[in-house]
Order: structure tokens, then sequence, then C-alpha cells
């Protein structure tokens, strides 16, 4: 299906309410450099996650401790785990590993602890947030084997009786994130069914993913592939960065490796159901639905959120917005069919 001009009208429209916070609460200004990018992104998040619905720990739900799990080159890769405080009613946990948003190069463990926190106390999840590597220090594609090391660890790991992830994966194994981190997620599912990853993971959460780079789209999905181009340029988070230039392939100009862009896996099959949030000012809004169009296509059970009017990370980035607050708890109910599904494929 063609996404009509009619759609794009609707979807890409800023909404009124965004445009006002926007005035009243700017975002940061994207740097040059990406260590000061990083830097500036964090003061900025840091300074507004006291307005998120879950603020800060909440030792009376959940328990935070910290792990590392060793990757394939001997590094400690550092992450956090959360256990609810009272197992779920029926006595085992499903197991959630989320992988942060920053493009690659930025975020780290706090861009997940709302999520987390939030699967934890109201799912009975046990979660693992992961800090993989970053780039430019070290390049791609270690933050994907970084990932797929942590998965691979929570597959072997996770067990009812176990202190260290008192999870049981027949109940839920689910891999997730925004951004970066839902292109990281497709990418953990692909490489689970071609490796045989056992048990296999069960579900994926790709929020505001990228999917598909626009230097490598095939032929048949072009028509389809604008937002980055047209309603993109009015995000009020990437649209700055769009109108100067598009942002650089890290995996290198023209690569055509699935493991940046899963959109181009020429097996699209037998991969875990998947639910997907974009917004409709997203830059990245396209691909999302080009994928939940052919994820169907191939015999996947798939489920798309668009927000029309908002853009990518709106929800972070101006969380008192009710439409922001709605995106949490659609969220929620996202992860609650994830699981539904998954125990019945």
């Amino acid at each position: 299906m063609t996404i009509s001009e009619e759609d794009r009208r609707r979807m890409g429209t800023v909404s009124p309410v965004l445009a006002a916070e926007v005035k009243k609460y700017p975002p940061f200004k994207h740097e040059k450099d990406v260590l000061d990018e990083r830097r500036v992104r964090a003061e900025h998040l840091a300074k507004l996650r006291h307005l998120y619905p879950i603020p800060g720990p909440i030792p009376e739900h959940v328990s935070e401790s910290m792990h590392h799990v060793e990757a394939r080159d001997g590094y400690q890769i550092p992450v956090k785990i959360y256990k609810p405080a009272k197992p779920p009613q029926d006595g085992a946990s499903p197991l959630v590993v989320m992988l942060h948003e920053g493009g690659w190069a930025m975020g780290d463990l706090t861009d997940e602890d709302l999520n987390c926190r939030m699967f934890s106390r109201d799912l009975g999840a046990v979660c693992v947030n992961v800090d993989y590597r970053l780039g430019p220090e070290y390049p791609w594609p270690c933050c994907v084997w970084d990932c797929y090391d942590v998965i691979q660890w929570a597959a072997k790991t996770a067990s009812p009786g176990r202190s260290e992830l008192p999870a049981d994966l027949k109940k839920g194994f689910i891999v997730g994130g925004a951004s970066a981190g839902g292109n990281l997620s497709a990418v953990m599912c692909q490489v689970g069914r071609d490796k045989g990853l056992s048990p296999p993971l069960t579900g994926q959460y790709l929020c505001v993913p990228s999917l598909l780079w626009q230097d490598v789209v095939p032929k048949e999905y072009k028509e389809d592939f604008q937002s980055r181009y047209d309603s993109g340029l009015n995000d009020p988070i990437l649209g700055d960065l769009l109108r100067v230039t598009m942002p650089p392939n890290i995996a290198g100009e023209g690569n055509p490796d699935p493991l940046f862009s899963p959109l181009i896996h020429p097996n699209m099959k037998n991969l875990p159901p998947c639910y997907l949030q974009v917004g409709g000012l997203d830059p990245l809004r396209d691909e999302a639905i080009i994928w939940d169009r052919v994820f169907k296509e191939n015999g996947g059970k798939s489920r798309l959120q668009v927000y029309d009017g908002y853009g990518h990370m709106f929800w972070t980035n101006w969380p008192l917005m009710e439409q922001s607050k709605q995106f949490v708890r659609d969220t929620l109910e996202g992860f609650k069919w994830l699981l539904q599904e998954g125990s019945s494929s």
C-alpha cells in the first residue's frame, strides 16, 4: 500500500500543542563535534527527567542492580537489571532487554530507566538495560555485537530460580529500544533467527526506529520513502540536521548491510511479533510504515501507532504534553500485546 498524499499531510502537519511547547521550551542545539553533542544532550535530558511519569527509582516496587556481561572481545559490558519487588501472581517473570537511543554515538542507561521501571512494576518483568559501546570511540558494528552478546547471555542465564536473572523466557523474551535502539532491536531479532538463538526472542519493540538508510533504499520502497526529505524538516529534534545535510551513515556510505538497515535483509519471515511507535513528523516515519507493511506481507504480526503532528522522541523532550503521557501509556499496552502474541506464537 502506497502512502497517500492525504496521509502525508495528516501525519506531517505540526501539532499546535507541540509548536507551543517547542516555543516555550526549545530543544537542545546540535553540536558539530559528537562528543560535545553527547554532553549537551545528556545535560538537556537530565533537566527533564523529574517530569517523567516515573522520575526516579521506585525501590518499593522495583530493585535495581548493576552487572557486567563479557563481550566477545573480553570487554565488560555494563548492564542494569531491574526486578519486581513482588513476584508476578503466576510466579514467573518475562524478560525484557532494552537498548537505548542516541544515534549509536550518544546515550546511556538513564535513557531506558523509565521503561524498565514501568515494565518491571506494571508487568512483573525482569529487565536488562544495556550500556553498549558507542562510536566514534568504538566504531560500528561494535554496538551490534555488544547487544547480541548480552542477548545470548540473557538466553543462557535467565531462569525462574536464578537470583541473577529470575525470569522464565517461556513467559516472554522481548528486545526493544528507541531510535538507534529500535534499529538494534530489529537487528537482534534477525541475527537471533539467523544464528539459531535458543530460546528465541518472542517480541520486538521498535520505537521511532531507524530501519533503512537513505543511501541504500531499494527501488520498490523509493516511492514511499519520503519523510526524511519533506515532513521531517519540521521535526523539532532532527529537522535542523536535515536542513543542513543528511546525517552520515556510520556503517559506511552506500553500505547495504542488514546489520545497519534491517529493512533490506533478504529474509523478513519468521520474526517475532513487532510493536512500533513513530511520530508523524519524524524523518524516520516512512521506514516504520514500510516495515509494518513488509512485515505483515511476510506473515509476521505487527502493530503500528503513528502520532500525527508529533516528532522524533517528543515524549522525552516535552514530557508534560498530554500526548507524551499517552505515548508512555501506549508503550505499556503495546508490551502487553507483545507478551500475549509472543506466548501464542
